[in-house]
């Protein structure tokens, strides 16, 4: 069967044509980054799988086509939709093809406002370890090897279980009717929370064998009596969870703990990671992982791709590449790599994605950027990420700075992203962070290793 994607390049768009092309399927595809000559480290991994990428013009689409794939992002105006509509060629949202995989499978769906990737990550990584061979289509680059041909979003397994992320940001949650479903945190993103609430409720409802619950989370632990043979983790044991994590300790190369008295480390840091690792260890369960099985495999769990990933270090300044975009994960990320009780600094440079996003929770950004940096950090903010199409920008990051600027954080804002990198690069010293933040733009990790060689070596004017 012949697809067509328009948006290929989105990272789950991505995943969903490189399982078709692996089942034998034709595939080829559009991109707005790809006519815009923006760096897209995907549209690589899709040339290297033989996937065409044509310009976004329809140029791409006649009558050999069989079915047009969309991302929830693309306008009815788009001329691969125009030309596919004239051509009477049928059209089918990316979740759709994603529940018609999914469904083929004993599911996994991993839904929650954050930390979908990783969990998602980490349950095919324990899967994958404990023998189960899965089948992973994720939001995020694997860093670990599973074999596969190149660093992906994607393992093909052989046997029936399959993991998989749920967006609530475009309802297409409502889709999928998982074996077993996480739901790791409800927070104000996409949607208001009472838009979200009943589609958390629906999918707890749906979930066959069971669903896992964060119970340091009102939201999601309101839920759990909607869900049959479910089974909680919390961060605190007066929760009285299936799954806690206790002893907490932050180390030099990432972070012990213990699991129901058993201990364990990540490499990967942070305490939300550990919410993320209690998440998984409760969904693989379902699957016949014991506990110590998945504590083991976890050791060797390397993350994913622009998750808190460090770039490197030069001159003493270690500089991090995020795609944290909303305020829970902001926050998560600079309590990570926080240093209180020093003079070194921690740098946030954080890029918002979407007017109609921002606009939502602009309020909630001007609290974590102004509550959780210490006095001596640093914040600043380029302008808002557009990928295109028709919307109302009537909102700016300059906004969002000067509020942040006036409850008395040094805060700065730059029109032109690319004046950020000397204005870093001129005054960090040893000892100081970098934190770069920011979804859907790929060439946020190109921006982040400018400031790195920046750094390193100096351009002297």
């Amino acid at each position: 069967m012949n697809y067509f994607f328009c948006g290929i390049g989105g990272i789950g768009m991505s995943a969903v044509a490189l399982w078709l092309k692996a089942k034998g399927h034709n595939v080829s595809g559009s991109d707005r980054t790809f006519d815009n000559h923006i760096v897209n480290p995907v549209i690589d991994n899709l040339n290297q799988n033989e996937i065409r990428v044509f310009p976004q013009d329809g140029s791409g689409i006649d009558e050999q086509i069989a079915c047009l794939v969309i991302s929830s992002a693309i306008e009815d105006d788009n001329p691969d939709i125009i030309k596919a509509k004239s051509l009477n060629i049928p059209i089918k949202k990316r979740a759709e093809v994603l529940a018609d995989i999914f469904h083929q499978y004993k599911g996994l769906s991993v839904s929650g406002t954050s930390g979908k990737t990783t969990i998602t990550a980490m349950c095919g990584h324990i899967l994958f370890k404990a023998g189960k061979n899965p089948t992973v289509l994720n939001g995020g680059i694997l860093i670990n090897d599973f074999g596969q041909k190149n660093q992906s979003n994607l393992i093909i397994g052989d046997s029936d279980v399959c993991v998989i992320e749920s967006d609530e940001s475009d309802g297409s949650i409502e889709l999928y009717n998982p074996y077993v479903g996480i739901i790791s945190n409800i927070s104000l993103d996409h949607k208001p929370i009472e838009q979200l609430r009943p589609l958390f409720k629906n999918f707890a409802s749906r979930c066959q064998a069971g669903c896992i619950f964060n119970k340091d989370c009102a939201e999601t632990s309101a839920l759990i009596p909607f869900a049959k043979n479910a089974k909680t983790f919390s961060l605190a044991a007066e929760n009285n969870a299936d799954y806690v994590a206790t002893d907490i300790t932050p180390t030099l190369d990432g972070i012990s703990f213990k699991v129901n008295g058993i201990d364990s480390f990540l490499i990967v840091s942070g305490e939300h990671n550990i919410a993320n690792a209690l998440a998984a260890i409760a969904a693989v369960s379902y699957y016949g992982v014991d506990l110590a099985t998945a504590l083991e495999a976890l050791k060797t769990f390397k993350g994913t791709k622009r998750r808190l990933e460090k770039i490197g270090t030069a001159k003493g300044v270690a500089i991090y590449d995020d795609y944290a975009h909303n305020p829970e994960k902001i926050k998560a990320s600079i309590k990570t790599l926080s240093m209180p009780n020093t003079n070194n600094r921690l740098w946030i440079v954080f890029q918002p994605h979407g007017f109609a996003p921002t606009r939502l929770v602009k309020n909630d950004l001007i609290d974590v950027l102004s509550n959780e940096p210490a006095f001596q950090d640093i914040v600043i903010m380029p302008e808002i990420y557009y990928s295109g199409g028709t919307v109302e920008k009537n909102i700016s990051s300059e906004d969002i700075i000067n509020a942040v600027k006036g409850r008395g954080k040094q805060a700065f804002f730059f029109d032109n992203r690319v004046k950020i990198v000397p204005f870093i690069a001129e005054q960090v010293k040893s000892g100081d962070r970098i934190l770069i933040m920011g979804a859907r733009d790929a060439s946020l990790t190109d921006f982040a290793k400018d400031i790195l060689k920046q750094i390193e070596e100096p351009i002297l004017s």
